[in-house]
């Protein structure tokens, strides 16, 4: 079928087709340059030049040259560039295959379409799975750092407004408390992987440490600020889980695009750990003020 026989509306949507193969080649090349590490730096080549194939493609029945889309150029470098190679080329082949198998009369009026879509299928999750980046490798620790930060504080916060009700002490006692764990997941963390990590996995614990006690760190001071900055600690509280359950939204997100796992099934499982020891940490903070008969 020729430009001419095709009907405007699939021409339109050939045209978003091709606009999205030229802006993603054009990711690829850039971050490729700008890409120290000769592994990742062939597979982005590699890449590149196989949606620059489809580029080419879909060019054929459009008749027509397009630039790439500017503002999607610099998002996705962006996400790259923060948040790993990995997380943003996963998040754009999902954009991408959601947006070739949106209308199927593509498929219909284009004979080689279905080859495109069947080699995105079985070639992109391979090629992205070989990109090697420390952030992936250390997820186990970032997990364990942000877990247990999360789990710890959202309970021992809502025990403590109960037993104390003072936004400046909950604050002072939650960064005393947060600094110790942190330093002491760190060193477990060190130890555990010295001990059992293989000698060809790549982890070095000096770094899991670090991913550990930092992701420790940022959970706690993102859980103990609304009592630096409230008066009223039960206030103070509610915007605490309020960030605990964003800290865990954000992050589930992440992990799941970048490790193509299930979103929903891990954030309500991990919500509902969080939540439900805050509610029984709560609990048991009024016990104590009761049976002790603390007024601060």
């Amino acid at each position: 079928m020729t430009v001419t026989q095709l009907p405007p509306e699939i021409i339109e949507k050939l045209r978003a087709c091709q606009r999205d193969e030229i802006t993603e080649r054009e990711i690829y090349r850039r971050i490729a340059r700008a890409t120290p590490d000769p592994h990742n730096r062939g597979v982005l080549d590699r890449i590149a030049d196989e949606e620059n194939g489809h580029y080419e493609l879909w060019k054929r029945y459009t008749g027509t040259d397009l630039p790439p889309d500017r503002l999607r150029l610099f998002w996705y470098l962006f996400l790259a560039r923060v948040l790993g190679l990995t997380f943003a080329f996963r998040l754009m082949e999902k954009r991408e295959k959601g947006a070739q198998q949106m209308d199927p009369r593509i498929l219909a009026a284009i004979p080689e379409a279905a080859d495109v879509v069947a080699k995105e299928a079985e070639h992109e999750d391979e090629i992205l799975g070989m990109l090697d980046e420390d952030r992936l490798r250390y997820m186990g620790s970032v997990v364990l750092g942000l877990n247990d930060a999360i789990v710890e504080f959202t309970g021992s916060l809502a025990g403590f407004t109960f037993a104390l009700q003072d936004t400046k002490l909950i604050a002072l006692t939650g960064v005393v408390m947060g600094a110790a764990a942190s330093l002491s997941m760190g060193a477990s963390e060190y130890l555990s992987q010295r001990s059992d990590a293989a000698p060809d996995d790549g982890i070095n614990p000096k770094k899991a440490a670090i991913y550990t006690c930092a992701a420790y760190v940022v959970t706690v001071v993102l859980l103990v600020s609304p009592y630096l900055l409230l008066d009223n600690p039960f206030i103070a509280l509610g915007c605490t889980l309020v960030a605990a359950i964003f800290v865990i939204l954000c992050f589930t997100f992440y992990l799941s695009v970048a490790r193509n796992l299930p979103f929903l099934r891990r954030f309500a499982e991990m919500a509902a750990i969080s939540l439900g020891v805050a509610g029984i940490s709560f609990l048991i903070g009024i016990l104590v003020r009761m049976v002790l008969h603390v007024d601060v």
